[in-house]
């Protein structure tokens, strides 16, 4: 019976240390990530609490999966407002190139990123978990990403609100542009397959507004440094 017992027990000890060598490799790569879209919004619609607060959400989340140690910037746009300029999303993300939680380039450069042979869509916009996003097709859908962006990553001129009041509101007054992290739409028209300038916010900032086309008030984060 000994030999039995000292197998059974080997097995017991193998079988436990392994989710740990596996879990390994995974957790190196998100260290090395540069690129996310959030696993969660804010809870309050598209109220971030400014660009602040949503650069906050990206440092804390890269954080906890071990990649604290870059700075990381929300890919949001804020228009010009009481005399304090507007903010281009493409200008707050560094050189790149970046990667997601697996090591998959999504874009070499800010050029490449804004042109039409980036690497960003459903199977490379990965939360900072490495998990996939949900889609167009699936339940619910989650595709509508908040950028406040015109495709070519600079902010809307102002006049008619289209950052959520740059990132504060989130009640039935007004708007957010939004991009499709699968690239897919009602349509095969060039903004339904954008990834940053897709489509407005309907019926406010609300939670409600923004799961009302397909959204939960996730965003892109970006490692600058």
């Amino acid at each position: 019976m000994k030999p039995v017992s000292w197998l059974l027990a080997s097995c017991v000890a193998a079988a436990s240390v392994a989710p740990f060598v596996l879990a390994g490799p995974a957790r190196a790569q998100e260290k090395d990530m540069t690129f996310f879209v959030t696993s969660a919004g804010s809870g309050k619609g598209a109220d971030l609490g400014g660009l602040e607060g949503a650069d906050t959400i990206c440092q804390t989340l890269a954080e906890k999966v071990g990649a604290g140690t870059k700075t990381w910037r929300a890919y949001l746009s804020t228009q010009a407002v009481d005399g304090k300029p507007a903010v281009n999303a493409r200008d707050r993300i560094g050189k790149g190139p970046w990667q997601n939680a697996k090591g998959v380039v999504i874009a070499k450069d800010v050029a490449d990123l804004h042109g039409p042979d980036n690497n960003l869509n459903k199977k490379t916009a990965l939360t900072e978990t490495g998990e996939t996003v949900k889609g167009r097709g699936d339940m619910p859908n989650t595709h509508d990403m908040l950028t406040g962006s015109q495709a070519d990553g600079t902010a809307f001129p102002p006049g008619d609100d289209k950052t959520c009041g740059n990132w504060t509101k989130s009640g039935e007054e007004g708007a957010a542009m939004l991009g499709h992290h699968d690239r897919v739409g009602l349509n095969d028209s060039a903004p339904m397959k954008s990834w940053n300038s897709s489509h407005l916010t309907r019926g406010g900032c609300s939670p409600a507004a923004l799961q009302g086309t397909g959204g939960a008030g996730l965003f892109y984060c970006f490692a600058a440094e």
